[in-house]
């Protein structure tokens, strides 16, 4: 099947690594020469997305933002259609008001234009998150339609920020608009802080890619702004920390500036957030962040908190943050996460739920449920709380260098998050449950039909600035070597901290097929490392340098380690079995028991009512689990995706109209089903749904 795979998609390859190169080239030689005609005349790089070069506690590096380029196979398709068909849709839905205003609150906030504020009160964060994925395009593709956007919102965003640095546009019209009330930080859930934390994060990419410190100023007003605003730290200010994205973006603003004030800033939030004196677990708030030892709450914002906690580690070693932070990843990983790396199981619940804590009890919603309660047709999972789980992920492994973080940061991407966004690149998933039904057990508010515009518009334009900077995530540096984290077929061009340029063309068909060929093109310097990961999935790896078979120097959920002088023509191959694996949960997750899902690489899969045959229906259907699963690449469905063929049993069974009734002894029929990638379902007719399947008897 290997050689098929590779034949059939080596047919839809679109352009050679070698044309990427020279495009990636023209396209910096034009950046400069637009920098030049604007009048900031110097020489810059892209800049990684999280910058630890100078961070203290940090084992390795990330690579700048056009560091690498997707040149065919998995993540070129999706990435494609993130710029062309994402991006381009999500600008024109953001410019005019046809759902809801996102750019004309701004301009009404600068005087621009007459009228109130509509909206969420959080929509402002999520116009920076399309003003950041839309820097990390051009930072891959010069796009001139798309510059124009980028410089003429920034240029609007100015106008509407106050001049002491403020900028929340629904309390910016109201005040234009004559109501003396309007003040800031008068209400915890008017999510100013959220807004202002993807403000600068935004910023900081932007500056990367460009070079123009414009977005890069109005950020350090805001962050001035919050340095004086959070001076005197109170209980009722230390409430304003809903969805803290602020703390990553204070932290990377701190890193491009390497103003001290930012980092400070960050350290006396974290330290401000013990004088709460009301708090509860949906905001993170009832115990001191250096107590937490589970994952409780919001799960959105209880992601982002942990990946700002993280951020801080990296800058101060603060050892309460880093046993805080290791207790809670093992509790998410051990006790709370889906099979596909979804997280935040419940739509509404409360916390603590133990008896012996009845007095500290509050409501939570979109939130971590207690240990082994990950329901499938009422998961929750918004696509918010998987990407936050990658923003954390990501920094644990610049942390620590270790594998495990890549491991569960890859198959988020792979399933909870590309679930997220139709095929076609513009409509929506909120949440990402792991079963529909029809009837659905009881009312729940978000479609399980994808969608262009979702009323909380937050998903959307996080996806598409995950999917925009995920060549960020592919590789990360030291001064010993390179870490090979993401495969996909790609170019590299980097330069190590020792100053030794690298460049790599890794060729793959991956996730579909095992076989990785990194060939060297140049590596500057002595014996240096090229760190291949081994996937905790993979039950065995071969690698081999130059036709030369190497013993693997790692377990599966590590890196395989090869240390030597590189030259021009080395071709070191790595052969990851790419097996299909029949998985089962742990006995208290009860909903899943007696039941198997299928994994295959990082791809978790399920069954769709559209490929069952006409009157069986999916709840009558259980997978034989004795039988073999064989994989293969369908160019004609979903894209281009390893479809699996398995043996399963029909066994009809009579409408429902009690709670219980006898069991049938019947065996049901034999009957062939196949499954699709879950990140595909809902892409073809509506119907019924499940990654979990009962294990026929």
């Amino acid at each position: 099947m290997n050689s098929q795979v590779a034949t059939t998609l080596r047919t839809k390859t679109s352009l050679s690594a070698a044309a990427h190169k020279v495009a990636r080239e023209c396209s910096r030689l034009i950046t400069l020469l637009l920098i030049v005609s604007w009048g900031t005349v110097h020489v810059y790089a892209a800049g990684p997305l999280v910058d630890t070069r100078t961070s203290p506690h940090a084992a390795a590096q990330a690579i700048e933002l056009d560091d690498v380029a997707w040149s065919s196979g998995f993540w070129k398709q999706h990435t494609d259609t993130c710029r062309q068909r994402s991006i381009p849709r999500m600008k024109s839905l953001m410019e005019g008001t046809e759902y809801k205003p996102f750019l004309e609150n701004f301009r009404i906030a600068a005087g621009l234009a007459e009228g109130d504020y509509h909206g969420a009160q959080w929509n402002d964060g999520d116009f920076y998150k399309l003003l950041e994925a839309a820097c990390a395009s051009i930072a891959y593709h010069n796009d001139p339609a798309l510059r124009q956007f980028i410089d003429e919102s920034i240029g609007v965003i100015g106008k509407a920020q106050r001049a002491d640095g403020y900028i929340h546009t629904p309390v910016l019209i109201r005040q234009r608009n004559g109501d003396a009330t309007a003040q800031p930080f008068k209400n915890r859930n008017h999510f100013e802080m959220y807004n202002m934390g993807h403000l600068l994060t935004a910023a900081c990419v932007h500056h990367r890619v460009t070079g123009s410190n414009e977005f890069l100023e109005i950020a350090r007003k805001t962050a001035d702004y919050l340095c004086e605003a959070f001076r005197d730290p109170s209980p009722e200010l230390a409430r304003n920390s809903v969805c803290p994205s602020h703390y990553m973006g204070l932290i990377e603003l701190y890193r491009v500036t390497h103003d001290d004030r930012y980092l400070n800033v960050v350290e006396a939030m974290f330290r401000m957030r013990d004088l709460i004196e009301d708090g509860g677990d949906d905001n993170q708030d009832r115990l001191p962040f250096t107590e937490q030892r589970e994952a409780a709450g919001h799960a959105v914002r209880a992601n982002y908190l942990y990946a700002g906690a993280t951020d801080l580690y990296l800058e101060n070693g603060d050892d309460r943050l880093r046993q805080s932070l290791d207790a809670i990843w093992n509790d998410v990983t051990r006790h709370k996460l889906y099979i596909t790396g979804g997280c935040g199981a419940l739509y509404d619940g409360a916390s603590p739920d133990g008896a012996t804590q009845q007095s500290q009890i509050t409501r939570v919603h979109q939130s971590y449920g207690r240990n082994y309660q990950l329901p499938n047709t009422t998961a929750y999972n918004e696509t918010c709380a998987n990407i936050g789980s990658v923003l954390w992920n990501w920094r644990m492994f610049l942390m620590t260098g270790e594998a495990k973080y890549i491991d569960l940061l890859e198959l988020t991407l792979c399933n909870s998050i590309l679930s997220g966004v139709s095929l076609s690149g513009t409509d929506y998933f909120y949440v990402n449950p792991l079963r529909t039904t029809d009837p659905l057990p009881v009312p729940l508010r978000w479609s399980r039909r994808r969608i262009p515009f979702v009323t909380s518009y937050c998903c959307p334009p996080n996806v598409v600035r995950t999917i925009a900077e995920c060549g960020g995530y592919a590789y990360a540096v030291d001064e010993r070597g390179i870490w090979v984290n993401l495969y996909g077929a790609n170019q590299l061009s980097t330069v190590l901290p020792s100053g030794a340029k690298v460049q790599l063309k890794q060729e793959t068909e991956y996730p579909w097929d095992g076989t990785v060929t990194v060939e060297i093109e140049q590596w500057d310097g002595d014996d240096s490392e090229l760190r291949l990961r081994i996937p905790a999935w993979a039950e065995s790896a071969q690698v081999t340098v130059n036709d030369t078979e190497l013993a693997v120097s790692s377990a599966p959920g590590g890196y395989c380690t090869i240390r030597r002088a590189w030259h021009a023509g080395d071709i070191v191959r790595l052969e990851l079995p790419m097996q299909t694996h029949v998985m089962e949960s742990h006995p208290l997750v009860e909903e899943t028991r007696n039941h198997a899902a299928v994994q295959r690489g990082p791809i978790v899969y399920c069954l769709e009512q559209a490929d069952l045959p006409a009157g069986v229906a999916l709840s009558d259907v259980s997978l034989d689990v004795d039988r073999p699963i064989a994989g293969k690449y369908d160019d004609e469905t979903l894209g281009g995706v390893v479809v699996l063929e398995a043996g399963a049993r029909h066994r009809p069974t009579q409408p429902w109209n009690s709670l219980y009734r006898l069991r049938s002894v019947n065996r049901g029929e034999e009957l062939r089903v196949r499954l699709i990638p879950y990140y595909a379902w809902a892409n073809r007719q509506p119907g019924e749904m499940s990654v979990w399947l009962p294990i026929a008897p």
